[in-house]
């Protein structure tokens, strides 16, 4: 804890919101490519879990890649992270809260529908639950205060 009594400055909530925001671009960004390409991302385990997952008919929702859709949602999340006070802090939050939700829900169907874990969704999901976090101390740390001049 700061001497504020808050978990974080809320400059560096904002520094690592961002960061995380931008390799959770990477990551999606990653599996969206593979998948366009007419494959999938390269289990780094050497398994084909990552393969089975893309292969399934839950990998696309109303058409779009899941990945896709995890793109706009980080470039969401970087935009919040880069907005000052109260509006950066509730759409943060509010993305952040969508995106975990998401995440759980993309999780479970891997851990008990697919039966196949894809290492690159964990680690979306994992960034996602960190953004969740962050996101979840900037606005209940900081609601109501002034913006960072």
């Amino acid at each position: 804890m700061s001497p504020s009594g808050r978990v974080a400055d809320e400059a560096v909530l904002r520094r690592v919101s961002a960061v995380l925001a931008v390799i959770g671009i990477g990551v999606a960004s990653y599996i969206t490519i593979a998948d366009a390409g007419g494959g999938s991302p390269v289990c780094l385990a050497g398994s084909h879990d990552c393969q089975t997952v893309v292969d399934s008919k839950y990998s696309h929702l109303l058409g779009a890649n899941v990945a896709a859709i995890g793109i706009a949602g980080y470039v969401v999340l970087l935009a919040a992270s880069l907005t000052p006070g109260d509006a950066g802090r509730f759409a943060g939050f509010v993305a952040a809260l969508v995106g975990f939700g998401f995440s759980l829900y993309l999780t479970y169907l891997e851990l008990f529908v697919i039966d196949a874990i894809c290492q690159w969704c964990v680690a979306s999901a994992v960034i996602m639950t960190a953004l969740f976090a962050a996101n979840c101390a900037r606005a209940v740390g900081y609601a109501g205060s002034e913006a960072p001049g």
